[in-house]
């Protein structure tokens, strides 16, 4: 079969084309180009939607596609979707075509691994030697990835020591080297790995050398060894975004999850298309109880996911559940305004989707959270009363909500019975599964330890502080903060009801902590307005008492 694959490369005239981009003048060029190099067979796509039918007619040798499809899906969502449908492998010659260089998009390019990248526009002599020079990679690389694509990576392994004894392929032998390296990771032989990586160190300065070490000793646990290293790829342009990935794999394996939040919404940034790692971010956002980068997270991923093999009703609902959750920890007018647009946001769902009566019970379900938080909670107890079964359905994010639902309309029993059916749901020992489950378990504790949503025990703690019961009025604003613990308002009703507690000489010990975890909270958060000034304001009540302190010593 090598050589078979081998002799069809040589001869171009037995290669088939496809061009992807919306504009003809590029089909026009890169045809010509192709026809002079003695390419025979060429078709071209003005979008995904074509590009996609024609690969499921006949087997495209190599794909040149542009990441700027506008039409119907970007060029990453497309590439994506031809991966996850065999129509591009390894051993397809892949080619991105882009007007653009930012960041971003080189980054999500990246993570798709073409074989070259050209920027528009094109110039035909340079299409030619480009391609040519691609053509005769995978010619003589075949093997190694055709092992690739079938995963055996101890063959990968075998014929890149082969390769490397070739003089022949001496300019080949970086990229005989990476496959290799990438090929030790897969077989999770790390302590070889990384002694492979090191020597490399001292020959090729590449990205994915680095990145390579990095991984090996991160996979072992030696994160403390290399943080020089670690620091300075952080900052490099070419390297930041795989180290902030893999750090934030390295604390998810290390169960250290709001150091994983704070690198997977690093490398979210900078590379905001995979829909995967949008995923990450959502749900290391529940677990770190991070409520407005929940939010953020769904919206990101129903918006890149739109029209991607990912679409689907589900991602819109997620944006419902995310928005509501917020809206439950928020005090101010911003909590209607948000759950107004939930509510814009189902009327889109079942206007959009066509299979959105599918979802009926799931959408009642939202209805009734909403209605709770607007404080019509007879309202959302007979719709859930008459329209949600207690039965669980098979997805955990249904299933959730429905705990929310029970729980917030004072319904626990039946909120505890779910919770325990959705432990049984998680499965599998991926990262994604440790997160949702260790998601689960918090919620389980807190559904059976506190009795109501942020806004509901801030609102008892206000109504307590002015009644002068101070020490509810604590307990009630310090579960708000265990539910919501970035919230400035809640933060600041802390520190009042501290104060006036200091004040009166009766604050114990053990709620200073609470006080420092506010006052960090300030400090790290850009503020601006009249929330600045009340921060301030609150902060010199606070520290007032312990400068007097510090004052009635040295007198002393």
């Amino acid at each position: 079969m090598e050589a078979v694959v081998k002799n069809f490369f040589d001869d171009y005239s037995n290669l088939n084309v496809l061009i992807i981009d919306d504009n003809i003048l590029v089909h026009d060029t890169m045809k010509r180009s192709l026809y002079d190099m003695g390419i025979r067979e060429v078709r071209c796509a003005q979008n995904a939607y074509f590009g996609i039918k024609l690969c499921s007619e006949m087997k495209f040798h190599i794909i040149i596609c542009s990441f700027n499809v506008e039409s119907d899906k970007d060029g990453f969502h497309l590439l994506e979707e031809l991966k996850f449908k065999g129509f591009v492998t390894k051993r397809t010659v892949l080619i991105f075509l882009s007007t653009e260089t930012n960041e971003s998009l080189v980054n999500s390019i990246i993570e798709l691994q073409p074989d070259d990248f050209w920027v528009k526009p094109l110039q035909p002599k340079r299409v030619q030697d480009r391609l040519q020079q691609t053509l005769k990679i995978k010619n003589k690389l075949f093997n190694l990835y055709q092992s690739i694509d079938e995963r055996e990576f101890s063959k990968v392994v075998y014929y890149a020591d082969r390769h490397l004894l070739n003089e022949k392929l001496k300019p080949l032998h970086a990229n005989i080297l990476r496959m290799k390296g990438e090929a030790l990771l897969s077989l999770l032989e790390f302590k070889e790995a990384e002694v492979f990586f090191k020597e490399l160190l001292d020959t090729y300065k590449y990205a994915w050398v680095y990145i390579g070490y990095v991984q090996s000793l991160l996979k072992q646990g030696r994160i403390d060894e290399i943080h020089d290293m670690i620091t300075s790829l952080s900052e490099k342009p070419s390297t930041r975004f795989a180290t902030h990935d893999m750090l934030a794999q390295y604390h998810i394996e290390h169960e250290k999850y709001d150091l994983a939040y704070e690198e997977i919404k690093k490398a979210t940034e900078l590379s905001p298309r995979n829909i995967e790692r949008n995923k990450k971010s959502w749900d290391l956002a529940r677990l770190n109880h991070d409520h407005h980068g929940q939010y953020q997270a769904t919206k990101n991923i129903a918006k890149n996911a739109k029209n991607s093999i990912h679409d689907s009703p589900v991602l819109l609902l997620n944006v419902i559940r995310a928005g509501i959750d917020l809206a439950c920890t928020i005090t101010d007018g911003s909590s209607e305004s948000l759950l107004k647009q939930s509510e814009k946001y189902i009327k889109q769902l079942e206007r959009d989707y066509d299979d959105a009566h599918l979802f009926a019970e799931q959408i009642t379900v939202t209805r009734a959270r909403i209605l709770n938080a607007q404080d019509e909670s007879d309202k959302a107890l007979r719709l859930v009363e008459n329209k949600v079964s207690i039965r669980p359905t098979e997805l955990i994010e249904d299933n959730l909500d429905k705990v929310k639902v029970y729980h917030e309309l004072g319904m626990r029993e039946e909120a505890m019975l779910l919770l325990e059916s959705i432990k049984n749901q998680i499965s599998g020992d991926s990262l994604t599964s440790q997160v949702v489950n260790k998601y689960v378990e918090q919620e389980t504790q807190e559904r059976s330890d506190i009795h109501f949503t942020p806004k509901q025990l801030h609102d008892m703690a206000v109504e307590h502080f002015q009644k002068k019961r101070l020490s509810p009025a604590l307990e009630a604003v310090i579960q708000a903060i265990q539910l919501a613990p970035n919230s400035i308002k809640f933060s600041i009703s802390l520190l009042k009801i501290l104060s006036t507690l200091k004040e009166a000489d009766n604050l114990d010990e053990q709620y200073l902590a609470h006080a420092d975890s506010a006052i960090k909270l300030f400090d790290e958060t850009k503020l601006d307005g009249k929330t600045a000034e009340t921060v301030e304001q609150v902060k010199a009540n606070w520290l007032s008492f312990f400068r007097e302190t510090e004052q009635e010593a040295k007198q002393e």
